[in-house]
């Protein structure tokens, strides 16, 4: 069911503490980790507490928990001192998009140049 937890959820057991994670930030709704395979210096992963399986269906189901994400990247983007020199925030949607876990988040990244159009 959309917002309960996933047992087989990896972004689910980190939010329970059942999987170790660098978090930098955590929210009542939301917690912010390092991704464990960066694509820029600075490469944050902002997900809800609730379990959604993509960024449509949480803006759907609870769009205050959608504003969370990205208010938190923000404060993460502030504080990794990227907001000068600007940074990317990035949801994937889908396998073809790249989504490889199919909960709802934000990939934060900074700290490099990135060329338009990605991919």
């Amino acid at each position: 069911m959309a917002g309960e937890p996933q047992a087989d959820c990896l972004f689910c057991k980190i939010v329970a503490k059942e999987v170790p994670a660098t978090i930098v930030r955590e929210t009542e709704s939301a917690v912010a980790f390092r991704d464990i395979n960066p694509q820029a210096p600075t490469h944050v992963l902002v997900i809800p507490k609730v379990h959604y399986p993509d960024a449509a269906s949480l803006a759907a189901g609870e769009p205050g928990a959608a504003a969370e994400i990205l208010r938190v990247a923000g404060e993460v983007a502030a504080e990794e001192d990227v907001t000068g020199s600007g940074y990317r925030i990035v949801f994937n949607t889908g396998s073809g998009a790249g989504q490889t876990v199919f909960h709802a988040h934000a990939h934060l990244l900074g700290g490099r140049g990135f060329n338009w159009p990605p991919g």
